[in-house]
């Protein structure tokens, strides 16, 4: 089994697929590593051998993932919360950030429905 950057590829994926298990490195960035390393990206993870797997690691070395990419992004949304900017504030109250419509959508964000109760008419 291929362990790079603290992750486990999946040993029956082709390689550019299995490459994409790792956080921050999607298809085309995983085509670019395999093309650089003149490795054919229909090769399956198991395959590789150990001057590949090695070749693929100092690679990666060179491209923000995994932990330290999350970070980067837990300090911008930080940022933009410190500074009270719209995309900040909808963070703060975790709603959708992008111009999104909030009426009827945006369950995701928002969380399960939450029932109002209407107001008692007050009798005579």
């Amino acid at each position: 089994m291929a362990r790079i950057a603290g992750i486990d590829l999946p040993k029956n994926k082709r390689g550019v697929i299995g490459l994409t298990y790792i956080f921050g490195i999607g298809r085309s960035t995983s085509k670019k590593i395999l093309s650089d390393n003149n490795i054919d990206e229909n090769i399956k993870v198991q395959d590789w051998n150990d001057d590949q797997l090695s070749a693929i690691r100092n690679s990666i070395n060179e491209v923000k993932t995994e932990g330290q990419l999350r970070s980067e992004i837990q300090l911008n949304i930080k940022r933009l919360m410190d500074i009270g900017c719209l995309r900040g504030i909808r963070h703060r109250a975790g709603l959708p950030l992008r111009g999104q419509r909030t009426k009827n959508n945006s369950r995701t964000r928002k969380g399960r429905r939450k029932t109002v109760a209407n107001k008692k008419k007050a009798t005579k």
